[in-house]
């Protein structure tokens, strides 16, 4: 799960593409990423960090390819950190654009703190399972994942802040281990392990779950896959920091798909065929159930050990990308007024551009979730849920009124643009219906409406399923609460908005006098 999930979150770190609106190859210029910026009514504040120097694409976007090729037509028409909240606002309808953004905003914000807590619990399991291996006596307790949560958290903060500067070159060496790792856990599992019959592979099917058809139990097993390809949205959080983002980051998302799916397929079949003893390794002892199957594909201990190593390395790697990604989110939405204590939060540090105040907020909500795990366990994944129901349900909001635009032929391409002395007035602002503009990149008709239309089906079935519980017969222990943590979460947020932001949130605010 870690080899999927470490695709979700790499920074954007891209090649220095070379586009312009007639398909010239030609260099950027930070003038062009600002007058994009301009037509969503944005100023450029975050600092450029040359993210396009220092590797030549970007590893990173870990969601279903229907989906986020949706979020490649909307990335480049509007790049900036705000992602889903800013395109709803953009694509909603003039009279909900202010309420369909907020929920969204809030979903996304929910949805990314959760993930950092859970990226991080995910690293500190990791460990104990790397110490199971090395010391079998270990007994490993809900405490010590607690600490090392923590530990994982304190690395991502100081990585993000003291050295933030040097991210891009920390993600580039992430993204050579990440290569070599691959290469590093797929030829022994396939030249040690034992190999399975193609029939086992392909024609066993198992219910654990205990539920009444293997259709149920497949919709209902599709949440674990969920969480594990989340995160395509990191690459928007971030667009305000790269070059030529307008191009850059769907291009990256194209590339990435393309790499990453290559490379999961390969580990899926590799992993399947050469897991050996199925029984063994799902009543294992260990923390995961994937450790017994590399023991028994390497019978080493000591090779069993570098492989965790790595993917230990890579999960603090993506735990970094996380962190950065969701302070972004965060500190975006606070300089629309959306969240509590946004006069502090959308502070930017004087020196570095960096939202240092967002990254310790984020920190914080990360370490009082981690207190719930030192108690129970049950109610940690409970609220760790948001991530995925949070998520998807934001990705929805948006690919959704995406579609709407697309059947009613709303958006303008770019040969539709407006006279050059008035380009940039009240294009793809929020609200803006009738001047929304598509930007380089976007996937060509039918082809982006049959997309499109998937990516809706697919991301309400997986939000469906999400507040299901796992298995059958359904026990206290075994209930999912992710239905109880998501009310909750709109209580907090209908209230805020009852209270108080309906006078001061507004949906993204324009930064810039068109007159």
């Amino acid at each position: 799960m870690v080899l999927n999930k470490i695709d979700s979150i790499r920074e954007s770190i891209e090649l220095q593409t070379k586009v312009n609106t007639n398909a010239i190859l030609r260099k950027p210029t930070f003038s062009e990423d600002n007058e994009i910026l301009s037509r969503a009514g944005k100023k450029p504040v975050l600092k450029v960090r040359n993210l396009s120097d220092d590797v030549k694409e970007l590893l990173g976007v870990g969601l279903e390819k229907y989906s986020a090729t949706q979020f490649v037509d909307d990335s480049h028409t509007a790049p900036t950190a705000g992602g889903q909240y800013h395109w709803v606002s953009l694509l909603a309808p003039k009279s909900n654009q202010k309420v369909l953004s907020y929920i969204t905003g809030w979903l996304t914000v929910a949805g990314w703190q959760a993930n950092v807590a859970s990226s991080a619990y995910v690293c500190g399991t990791l460990i104990q399972g790397f110490i199971e291996v090395l010391y079998p006596d270990y007994n490993p307790m809900l405490w010590h994942a607690t600490l090392l949560l923590y530990g994982a958290l304190a690395l991502s903060i100081f990585t993000t802040t003291v050295v933030g500067t040097a991210l891009p070159k920390i993600e580039s060496t992430l993204l050579v281990i990440y290569t070599l790792g691959f290469f590093g856990v797929l030829v022994p599992s396939v030249y040690l392990g034992p190999h399975g019959s193609a029939s086992d592979v392909l024609t066993t099917f198992n219910n654990g779950g205990g539920w009444s058809s293997q259709g149920l139990s497949f919709f209902v097993g599709i949440s674990g896959n969920a969480f594990a390809f989340l995160g395509a949205d990191s690459v928007y959080h971030m667009s305000e920091e790269i070059r030529n983002a307008a191009t850059v980051v769907p291009r990256s998302i194209v590339w990435s798909i393309v790499l990453n799916g290559v490379v999961g397929l390969s580990m899926f079949i590799a992993i399947l065929f050469c897991i050996g003893d199925l029984d063994a390794a799902v009543n294992s002892d260990f923390i995961y159930q994937f450790i017994e199957v590399l023991l028994q594909a390497t019978r080493s201990v000591a090779g069993t050990a570098v492989i965790i190593a790595v993917l230990i390395i890579l999960d603090l790697g993506l735990v970094i990308g996380v962190v950065a990604a969701s302070s972004r989110m965060l500190w975006s939405f606070a300089r629309h007024r959306g969240v509590p204590g946004w006069r502090q939060i959308s502070k930017l540090d004087s020196r570095t551009s960096i939202p240092v105040i967002a990254i310790v907020c984020t920190t914080i909500i990360s370490i009082l979730i981690g207190l719930i795990s030192m108690g129970s366990p049950v109610a940690f994944n409970d609220v760790i849920s948001l991530t995925v129901s949070g998520l998807y349900a934001s990705y929805f909001v948006a690919c959704i009124l995406l579609l709407w635009r697309r059947c009613t032929g709303s958006i303008k391409s770019s040969l539709e643009l407006l006279p050059s002395d008035e380009r940039l007035r009240n294009v793809n602002l929020h609200g803006s219906a009738g001047n929304l503009v598509w930007g380089p990149w976007r996937v060509p008709e039918p082809f982006g409406t049959v997309l499109n239309a998937f990516a809706c089906m697919y991301l309400a079935i997986v939000f469906f399923f999400s507040f299901w519980p796992p298995a059958t017969p359904v026990t206290p222990n075994t209930m999912n609460y992710s239905g109880l943590v998501m009310g909750f979460a709109a209580i907090v947020s209908g209230l805020y908005y009852v209270l108080i932001a309906h006078k001061t949130y507004t949906g993204p605010v324009i930064d810039i006098d068109y007159n």
